[in-house]
């Protein structure tokens, strides 16, 4: 048996991290320690005490336990629960606990929507993914949602040296470790607590005694067992999402530190198409007209990167980023935007000017079209004052020019033809 398994917690106080929700008065010890057990979706990374907690919930209460893995199972493994509902062994209820439910369609969970809300089934439900993208809204919103989130480096280190004591139980071997080993083994697991306790049982039975006859978890025999450690990052999943949107807020936050940070982690992750998308965006909406030509030595940076790939390309993206995270900032042309589509959404308007509208044709001004168009270049500063917009909207103001230097020069030069006109 993996030693995560040997290990794993019989008893809520004995899980380790997810103090948010785990420890005194904290919402899943007081739902153990009442009567009442409501349907609830776990959700988060891998390793992080989902199916522990599950498990541990199942013990404590008076019901049937059944255990269902959606990645393997089907709709008839669901309706061989259902069956089994009225029996005499059922007769306190059925507590259902179905792991990686997002691996299951619509129809696979609407089949237990009926005995969720007659009391006959309770579920427990685990996923790696978002809830609330994945999982099916009636089913959401008769179960309550909470979030495991990633073992902190103290917790883990504590469960590695239970696990420690645990191995020296099962091996007979002498095993010695060093704070910085342990850390080591933390830093690898990224948060995932079976991570780190695989990543223990390898690096101990791979690990030569030495001359006293005691294994040594330190960082060298870490470094020597280990690789690489993976980040949670999938292109489709929310971590991808999670980590553009920080990277993006890092820039639009003038923090170069974080940008680069979370820059090398989507270069980690190799996802160039996503990056070179971000950095664009970013170029025109978070620094705009502060700094009309970011985008320029953007796009010529992403081109870089495109044509050279990885890993050469973190070089131009790098300077891409840092450009941007150290450039004055402007949303000004995103406000603009937003601001004339949600007009058309939601405002009556009316028809184009006549004089604006199309005279290139025979019959053209009979109808009045272009009849009263004054041509700029024929008035000083190429400028003369005449509407533009429809009648119902003449008044609207879109474009706010923003507090940096380009913008209120922009808004000085507006301001000069108004009053020369």
């Amino acid at each position: 048996m993996p030693l995560a398994d040997k290990i794993r917690p019989s008893k809520i106080e004995d899980v380790v991290g997810q103090s948010h929700i785990i420890g005194k008065d904290k919402i899943l010890t007081r739902i153990l320690k009442s009567s009442f057990l409501p349907n609830m979706i776990f959700f988060g990374p891998p390793g992080v005490g989902k199916t522990t907690v599950a498990e541990i919930v199942a013990k404590e209460s008076n019901k049937s336990f059944y255990k269902i893995n959606a990645t393997n199972s089907s709709l008839d493994d669901v309706k061989r629960v259902i069956s089994e509902l009225d029996t005499i062994n059922n007769i306190g209820g059925v507590l259902l606990y179905i792991d990686e439910i997002q691996s299951f369609n619509k129809k696979q969970q609407q089949s237990i929507l009926e005995f969720m809300e007659n009391g006959k089934i309770t579920l427990i439900a685990s996923t790696t993914e978002n809830p609330y993208h994945y999982v099916y809204k009636a089913l959401l919103s008769r179960s309550s949602v909470f979030e495991f989130k990633q073992v902190e480096m103290f917790e883990i280190k504590k469960g590695l040296k239970r696990a420690v004591e645990l191995l020296k139980e099962d091996s007979y071997m002498e095993i010695g470790y060093t704070e910085e080993g342990l850390e080591d083994i933390a830093k690898v697991s990224d948060g995932d607590m079976r991570k780190a306790l695989n990543t223990l049982e390898m690096v101990a039975y791979s690990t030569r005694p030495n001359v006293d006859n005691i294994v040594n978890i330190d960082s060298e025999s870490v470094k020597k067992s280990t690789f690489n450690k993976i980040l949670n990052y999938d292109r489709k999943g929310d971590s991808h999402y999670d980590i553009l949107s920080a990277f993006q807020k890092s820039v639009r936050g003038s923090d170069p530190q974080a940008s680069i940070h979370y820059l090398a982690r989507l270069i980690k992750g190799e996802d160039l198409a996503s990056i070179c998308r971000r950095l664009l965006v970013i170029a025109s909406e978070d620094i705009g007209l502060a700094y009309p030509n970011a985008i320029v030595v953007v796009k010529a940076c992403v081109d870089s990167a495109m044509q050279i790939g990885f890993p050469e390309a973190k070089i131009p993206l790098s300077q891409a980023t840092l450009l941007l995270a150290t450039s004055p900032k402007s949303n000004s042309s995103y406000l603009a935007i937003q601001n004339a589509l949600n007009e058309i959404d939601n405002e009556f308007i009316m028809d184009i000017p006549d004089t604006l509208k199309d005279a290139h044709y025979g019959g053209a001004k009979d109808l009045g079209r272009g009849v009263g168009y004054k041509y700029p270049y024929n008035y000083n500063n190429n400028y003369i004052k005449q509407q533009y917009l429809p009648d119902s909207i003449k008044d609207s103001e879109y474009y706010v020019p923003q507090e940096n230097k380009t913008e209120q020069n922009i808004k000085k030069y507006l301001q000069y033809l108004n009053d020369n006109n």
